[in-house]
């Protein structure tokens, strides 16, 4: 009887990339070479520069084979990344292949050409630093230099079967024409390589938004479909994984105060310990009024507090929450609260998630307050400002983190607007806040519209603002069409007619 084989598995090599290793499911493929397409100004040639750098801080050497660019170009532009290649090459850690041409020295091809020259070359540097990683960039050059595709084709099989002999790990770039379309310029380099990563750079509704897809793995397990990434100038390039994201997370049964006691009966003894919280309203109904409580509660409860604010200044938002009875400047200076002041435009959406990321990471906070993330949609398409609230609303479930986030209504007497649409299936809990207008006077509404997993209070509840924060007082009574924003008065005998319309027999 013959024993069974276990199964062979294809081992994979951690890039250290930032979200690709999440989203490839481990890395790239041990000893397989993998194709990097993409148009011009995609972040191909980070991509590969990246991949090498992230290997030597895993203690793995790495050649970076160059048929464009001069070494001496690609350490100036990297540079900015915080990466001194100049002193990884010093330490036999790092070699160039320089290919690329030579100015004033336009190659001239005769015969066929022959790519065993740059293979000796290439060999040589991979024993010369004992390299585990090799890095080429970009094909595209090589077939300017040979007119005969044939040749080509039959050359890059070769390099390839070469690299696989050599055993190491490597990243092939090549340049598309369009961002969707044919994989690559020629045709012919997806065809050579195991494994294509596609890199956009797409224009959509005049804002530029960067995704990565995972095209070809063979014979291993990833994550299907477009990821949005950026380029930070201190880590380089940073994969979003969002559908990375598991449903599978524990929830808490414990109840919190929201800072204000009539809000929490709203609620049946407040939010929960790890909810997130929606509060929709026009401006100048009370969102930043209950921010502020929120984060007064907390802080009251020992709990550390986060503030994102993308509207107000940090000096606003301490005058203001001053003139609440709420001492925002103290709580900062306790260490019990930290006030982060940003406006949306000072850079992208993506940029914005990954230092939102960072500060939770660092402070470790126990609430969380976003205010407003309306504002946020004004720097991105649609599909991107999705991602971003589904990635903000994961990376605080994922922690347990307690957030409470404001979005803007366009009607100031009521209605959806587009944030609220997109982030209220992904809530716990939401809070309508509206203006009322009864006989010539403008007064404010506040009910809770949905909470998950407890009872709440469904009634329309009138508000008051003064100096020590908000009254939540009795429902309104006598008016409808108050969420709608047609709130329309009715008198005594409508009531009465409406009542008995309902009356058991």
């Amino acid at each position: 009887m013959t024993q069974q084989q276990p199964p062979e598995f294809i081992e994979k090599v951690k890039t250290g990339i930032s979200g690709f290793d999440l989203l490839s499911e481990g890395g790239l493929p041990k000893g397989r070479t993998t194709l990097v397409a993409g148009t011009a100004g995609s972040a191909k040639t980070i991509f590969a520069c990246q991949f090498l750098v992230e290997g030597i801080k895993e203690g793995q050497n790495g050649v970076f084979v160059t048929f464009e660019e001069s070494p001496q170009a690609i350490r100036k532009n990297m540079r900015g990344f915080g990466w001194d290649i100049e002193q990884w090459e010093a330490e036999k850690k790092w070699a160039f292949v320089d290919a690329s041409p030579k100015t004033g020295n336009r190659p001239l091809v005769s015969g066929e050409y022959d790519l065993g020259p740059l293979l000796a070359r290439l060999e040589y540097a991979i024993e010369q630093v004992q390299a585990q990683r090799v890095s080429m960039d970009s094909l595209g050059a090589v077939f300017t230099y040979v007119p005969d595709m044939a040749q080509v084709r039959g050359d890059l099989f070769d390099l390839a079967w070469a690299l696989r002999e050599r055993e190491v790990t490597s990243v092939l770039t090549s340049e598309r024409t369009q961002e969707y379309g044919d994989i690559s310029r020629y045709g012919i380099e997806e065809f050579v390589a195991d494994n294509v990563v596609i890199l956009r750079n797409v224009l959509m509704e005049e804002k530029r938004r960067r995704t990565i897809e995972i095209l070809k793995y063979r014979g291993t397990p990833h994550q299907h479909g477009e990821f949005p990434f950026t380029i930070l100038p201190d880590q380089g390039i940073v994969v979003l994984p969002l559908t990375a994201n598991s449903l599978e997370r524990k929830s808490s049964r414990q109840r919190v105060t929201s800072g204000n006691a009539e809000l929490d009966g709203m609620c049946g003894g407040g939010f929960f310990r790890d909810s997130i919280i929606l509060v929709s309203g026009a401006t100048g109904t009370g969102k930043t009024l209950i921010v502020t409580e929120f984060l007064a509660g907390g802080v009251n409860n020992g709990e550390k507090c986060l503030l994102f604010a993308f509207e107000e200044s940090q000096e606003q938002l301490f005058r203001n929450a001053s003139g609440w009875g709420r001492e925002f400047e103290q709580m900062e200076q306790e260490g019990k609260l930290k006030v982060f002041c940003r406006y949306p435009e000072e850079t992208g959406l993506e940029n914005h998630l990954v230092k939102i990321k960072q500060l939770i990471e660092e402070f470790q906070p126990d609430r969380v307050a976003v205010d407003s993330l309306s504002a946020m949609e004004k720097i991105a398409p649609l599909k991107g400002f999705r991602e971003f609230i589904l990635s903000l609303n994961a990376i605080l479930k994922e922690q347990r983190i307690m957030g409470l986030l404001t979005a803007n209504t366009t009607s100031l007497m009521g209605g959806m607007s587009v944030t609220e649409s997109h982030i209220s299936t992904n809530t716990d809990s939401i809070i309508l806040l509206r203006y009322v207008e009864v006989y010539g006077e403008i007064r404010r509404g506040l009910t809770v519209l949905k909470m998950r997993g407890s009872k709440h209070d469904k009634e329309i509840r009138e508000f008051t603002i003064d100096e020590s924060g908000m009254h939540i007082d009795k429902p309104f009574r006598n008016i409808t069409g108050i969420l709608s924003g047609t709130p329309t008065y009715m008198t005594q005998s409508e009531i009465d007619r409406l009542g008995s319309l309902f009356e058991e027999t």
